[in-house]
C-alpha cells in the first residue's frame, strides 16, 4: 500500500513539473473597442486621440459640469464634436452617455440631474449629425462616483457625463 501511494505521489509530482512544449501565440492587437473607451481625462485636458485602425478616437471621454448644472461648457464642446466625428467615421459604433452627479442632494434629484446631463450630450451629438438611435442615455446619479471624497475637488470630478462606446 505504501509503495503504491509513493508511486502515485511521484507520478503526480512529475506531472506538475512537466513543461509544455506548446508555443504561446502572440496576443491579438487591441481593437478600438478594447482600449480607448475606458480612457478618462480630468477636467481641462485636451482632446488628443489614440490611433486605432488609421482613425483617431478621442482619449477624453468625460464631459464635466458646474454644480447643479447640465449645460455643456464651452471647453467641452470640442470633445463632443470629436466624438461625433469619430462616430460619423465609424457607423457601426454606438455610444452610451452615462450622466453622473456628485454626492450632494437626494438620490432622486441626482438621478434627474444625471439624466439631464446625459440628454444634453445626446442633443449636441444629434445636432452634429449622429442619429439618436445610436446614442443611449442613462443616469447613475450619485451612485457611481469617479472619485471618493467629500470636497470640491472630488465633487467636480463626479459631476460628469461619460461617453462609452459599444
Amino acid at each position: 500500500m505504501k509503495t503504491s501511494l509513493a508511486a502515485l505521489m511521484i507520478g503526480l509530482l512529475a506531472g506538475c513539473a512537466t513543461q509544455s512544449s506548446q508555443e504561446s501565440s502572440p496576443a491579438p492587437a487591441p481593437s478600438a473597442m478594447s482600449t480607448a473607451p475606458g480612457a478618462r481625462s480630468a477636467p481641462g485636458t485636451s482632446v488628443t486621440g489614440v490611433r486605432t485602425s488609421g482613425k483617431s478616437m478621442p482619449q477624453a471621454h468625460s464631459v464635466y459640469y458646474d454644480y447643479d448644472r447640465s449645460e455643456i461648457k464651452s471647453e467641452d464642446v470640442k470633445l463632443i464634436e470629436a466624438h461625433a466625428q469619430y462616430l460619423r467615421e465609424h457607423t457601426d459604433l454606438k455610444v452610451k452617455v452615462e450622466g453622473n452627479a456628485d454626492e450632494r442632494g437626494s438620490a432622486e434629484y441626482n438621478l434627474a440631474l444625471g439624466q439631464r446631463r446625459a440628454d444634453a450630450v445626446q442633443k449636441r451629438m444629434t445636432i452634429l449629425g449622429i442619429p439618436s438611435d445610436r446614442i443611449e442615455t442613462v443616469s447613475f446619479g450619485k451612485e457611481k462616483p469617479k472619485v471618493r471624497g467629500h470636497d470640491e475637488s472630488s465633487w467636480s470630478e463626479n459631476r460628469r457625463s461619460d461617453i462609452v462606446y459599444r
